[in-house]
Formats: structure tokens, C-alpha cells, sequence
């Protein structure tokens, strides 16, 4: 992989299982990573507390539209943007509310929707060339498989429907974007094997579950230079599930 040399990418919810990995595997290959969290507990015993080359923003609502602005604003030159944070409630629909459902798609479709374009509006600001000399930059949300497969979603239909909005809006971002080269695209784990999901569901069969590690080098390649032609793409990672 195209080294990143010091490209400055954001990581939304980074602080998390899949975060934590995706942060790993940007600065193995040179990218300086800003963070944000929310759950403050996650910051303990975060791995990359320390490092010089991530930037954690903590408190920040990725549903406020002025806030998402403010914090993209002040960014040093942005090459990539990755949209992990979001929120997983399932229910019934007759046990559904109006709240409930409205607060799936703040959670995840709003805020990808918020952070892509600011992530627009920062890399056209961009000055100089990215790394490598690459024009343009990167964007990479994360969809669902239920998102994908809607009869999945029986059960969960808020977030079906939030996680299947931002698959239809990476595809049209992408198209938007394309004569510029910002490369927009997303992954659509199922479900992922981190010890809050084994907790939750111990009687599952946890053998086709996907490592955290093996998504976040796909989103590591996808938010890269050295993907050169991927765009619109909203790629399955289901491992053996």
C-alpha cells in the first residue's frame, strides 16, 4: 500500500472496536488521524492515547450540523475522511417510536451524511497535492449487511432503513464527486466479532464473525492513494456468516 505520508484523515468514532482497529492500520501506513469520541470510558485504555499522530476530539455531535462544520474548519489540509460512529437498537415496529427510529437515522445516516460533506467541502479546500501527489481525496462510511439485504432488518427496521440511506448516499455522493477524484465509497459489515457483541449474543456461532482488524485494511486501501479507480462501492465484508 501506498504510503500515506503524514496525510491528515478523520476517523469518526474511532474510539471504538472498529475504530480502534481502523486507527491502527492508518498509522501503520503514515496517515496522522483525528478521532472523536463519545463514550469517554473507551479512552482508559485506548492504545492510541499516546500516540503524537492522533488527535482525539471528545463531546463532539456528529448530528449538530454547525459543530461537524466548526471541527472539519479547523483540520489541518484533509485528505480522507472515515465515518465509522453511529448506533445499533432493534425492536418490533409496534414497540418502534417516531423517537426511536428518528434517532437511528441521526445516529447514522445523519451524521455520515453531515461529516461527508464537510469532508467535501475540506478536501476541495486542500491546497496541495495528497500523498503521492494523488488529486482529489477520500471519503469511506459504513453501511450494514441489513442495509443491503433489507429482509435482515425484521427486527431492527430503524436501523435498517438509517444503514440502507447511507449505502444510497455513498453511491450518489460518489457520482457527485467523481470528475473531482474524491473517491467516496463504504463497507457493510455483518456482524462484527468484538467482545461487546460476544457479550450480547454468547450463545451465537461467533466462527463466521468478522475481526475488526480484516475490515479496517479494507477501509485502509479504500481511504488510500493507492486506490485509484474504486468509487460508488458499497462492499460486502460478511466473512463466513
Amino acid at each position: 500500500m501506498v504510503a500515506y505520508s503524514g496525510a491528515h484523515v478523520v476517523v469518526t468514532g474511532g474510539t471504538g472496536a472498529l475504530g480502534t482497529a481502523v486507527v491502527a492500520a492508518l498509522r501503520a501506513v503514515g496517515a496522522v488521524c483525528h478521532v472523536t469520541n463519545m463514550v469517554v470510558a473507551e479512552l482508559a485504555n485506548y492504545p492510541h492515547r499516546d500516540d503524537p499522530g492522533v488527535h482525539v476530539t471528545t463531546g463532539l455531535d456528529l448530528a449538530d450540523e454547525a459543530a461537524v462544520r466548526r471541527f472539519y474548519a479547523a483540520l489541518p489540509p484533509l485528505w480522507a475522511s472515515v465515518h465509522l460512529a453511529g448506533g445499533f437498537a432493534m425492536s418490533p415496529i409496534a414497540e418502534t417510536s417516531a423517537v426511536e427510529f428518528a434517532d437511528q437515522f441521526q445516529m447514522n445516516a445523519l451524521s455520515s451524511f453531515l461529516c461527508s460533506a464537510a469532508a467535501i467541502r475540506a478536501i476541495r479546500a486542500r491546497a496541495e497535492p495528497g500523498p503521492g501527489g494523488a488529486k482529489g481525496g477520500r471519503i469511506v462510511n459504513v453501511a450494514a449487511r441489513p442495509g443491503l439485504e433489507p429482509r435482515l432488518g425484521a427486527g431492527m427496521v430503524a436501523y435498517a432503513t438509517a444503514k440502507a440511506a447511507v449505502a444510497a448516499m455513498t453511491q450518489a455522493l460518489a457520482q457527485e464527486t467523481a470528475g473531482e477524484e474524491i473517491w467516496i465509497n463504504a463497507v457493510a459489515p455483518s456482524t462484527l466479532d468484538t467482545p461487546a457483541n460476544r457479550a450480547a449474543m454468547p450463545n451465537a456461532d461467533h466462527a463466521g464473525w468478522v475481526a475488526p482488524s480484516a475490515v479496517a485494511e479494507m477501509i485502509a486501501f479504500l481511504a488510500s492513494p493507492e486506490n485509484r479507480v474504486t468509487r460508488g462501492a458499497v462492499i460486502p465484508v460478511y466473512g463466513g456468516a
